[in-house]
């Protein structure tokens, strides 16, 4: 039971964190925080999170960053951008970049704190 515990915080953590970098990127380019926004930014990078946690099967080790966590990540930035593209979205490589950077802090970031708490 415990584990399945960890593994609702550790989707709710992720999903999170996505929304934190959407909702910072919109905001930095200006193009407020409505919600309707907000969704229409989010949802490729949301369907490239469950992508990265079903192949990755991390409700079996929330908290690891390897496989589970580097799956996710790569999961979540590579089928979030390619969702872009094909839904008219667009994407830079500035804001490849800048996707694998921060969800790459955060996402590995969070886990590295859970598992160094956990201890």
């Amino acid at each position: 039971m415990r584990l399945a515990r960890y593994a609702r915080v550790a989707v709710l953590v992720d999903v999170c964190c996505v929304l934190v970098f959407v909702i910072i990127g919109r905001a930095s380019h200006t193009k407020g925080e409505a919600l309707a926004g907000i969704a229409s930014t989010a949802w490729p990078f949301l369907c490239g999170l469950a992508a990265g946690w079903i192949a990755a099967r991390a409700w079996r080790s929330p908290l690891a960053i390897l496989p589970a966590g580097i799956v996710i990540w790569l999961c979540t930035v590579t089928l979030g951008m390619v969702l872009r593209v094909v839904s008219g979205q667009g994407t830079a490589i500035a804001f490849i970049v800048v996707a694998l950077a921060f969800l790459g802090l955060f996402l590995l970031g969070w886990r590295l704190l859970g598992r160094l708490a956990a201890r």
